[in-house]
């Protein structure tokens, strides 16, 4: 997985990327894309030479390719910190691997398996290195992206993904912001995690109510971040608790599943509330079907969902990641102001990465966990 420096196309906040080790790259093409004049080739880094389901498919090197600056708005990042996802570890299965392909080449004139030697990983806080021609933005030395200023490195690692999909499921899919979210009632299915524990401070900040359903282990954490009501899935069934609740004006769900078959009718009929489910089959459809048919089949699917609860006053919505620099800068500003703080379980460092992803196998999140890459100074 996880290196010290990445090539990433520039936005304000740059948090997904394909991470490497240290140094100063510049483009080996016909034109010139960056003013470095340094080389680096290789690094260390941990990769994977084919898709499984287990760490045996890990290997450390110490010769993974350096990151090389393509276009002239790509810069490379000194990565001090990198945060997990859940989605790393289906991906490390190959989940999302047509999707990613199409991207990488979409003429298909490489041979399949041309991705590997890979590295896993999406969440990341560490430095410009360098930057190219276009990218104005930034500079080396610049802490990325722009990082909130009271956290450290490895609380910065922890954020970006987790709150550009908070912001992205409930300000553009579920038409929440600053302004109309007050006393609305707001529920997380599944809160304990790193998605639950953002978004309830998000809403929190913004003067909404929010109830959490979460294991009992994870009460605590929950109400520390600013949860009004937990709900425990874990004694008894937990769609009865939540009957016997006013209703909500949105619904974010993490968990998916049979939870469909009941969330929608916890929500307030004929008020424009939103059931918002991060949980979707896009990018399995499309690993199974092939990129035309798998968004045929995801296209089919959510317009008969979307009708079907519509029918009956409420409204059925995916919500997906969408990076956004500008949604960043805010939630930057909100964590620089006290309003939210970052919620790291457990740090490993770049030695430990299989068992970084073995403690996120075992589920039951109570945050985010977070890979050590650089020693962190006092900042």
């Amino acid at each position: 997985m996880h290196t010290a420096v990445r090539r990433v196309a520039c936005s304000r906040w740059l948090s997904l990327c394909e991470l490497s080790w240290s140094g100063w790259r510049a483009a080996d093409s016909g034109r010139t894309l960056s003013t470095s004049a340094r080389r680096s080739t290789v690094m260390p880094a941990w990769v994977i030479d084919k898709y499984g389901s287990d760490n045996s498919v890990f290997r450390f090197t110490q010769n993974a390719s350096f990151p090389i600056i393509h276009y002239p708005n790509e810069v490379i990042v000194k990565v001090h910190a990198a945060g997990l996802n859940p989605i790393d570890i289906n991906m490390r299965g190959g989940y999302g691997a047509a999707t990613l392909a199409m991207k990488r080449d979409p003429l298909s004139i490489k041979k399949a398996g041309s991705e590997f030697p890979l590295i896993l990983g999406r969440d990341l806080s560490g430095e410009i290195m360098e930057c190219g021609l276009d990218v104005s933005y930034f500079k080396p030395g610049d802490e990325v992206s722009h990082k909130p200023k009271s956290l450290s490195h490895v609380d910065a690692a922890s954020i970006p993904y987790v709150a550009a999909t908070a912001w992205s499921a409930l300000v553009n899919t579920g038409g929440l912001n600053k302004d109309n979210c007050a006393k609305k009632r707001i529920l997380i299915l599944g809160g304990s995690g790193g998605v639950g524990t953002f978004a309830t401070q998000m809403i929190k900040s913004w003067g909404g109510h929010v109830t959490v359903t979460c294991s009992q282990n994870a009460e605590q954490l929950v109400r520390s971040v600013g949860a009004d009501d937990v709900v425990d899935y874990t004694s008894g069934p937990v769609e009865t608790k939540l009957q016997a609740l006013e209703k909500f004006d949105l619904i974010l769900d993490n968990i998916g599943g049979e939870t469909e078959s009941w969330a929608l009718g916890l929500l307030k009929p004929w008020c424009g509330a939103k059931y918002v489910t991060l949980v979707t089959p896009f990018l399995r459809n499309t690993d199974q079907l092939g990129i035309a048919d798998g968004m045929m089949q995801t296209g089919v699917t959510i317009a008969t969902k979307a009708i079907k609860h519509l029918t009956k006053g409420v409204h059925y919505r995916w919500g997906f990641f969408a990076p956004s620099g500008p949604a960043l800068d805010d939630i930057s500003e909100m964590v620089d102001a006290g309003k939210i703080r970052a919620v790291v379980e457990e740090t490993f460092s770049f030695a430990q990465v299989p068992q970084a992803f073995e403690k996120l196998e075992k589920g039951h999140a109570r945050g985010k966990t977070v890979v050590t890459v650089t020693r962190e100074q006092k900042e």
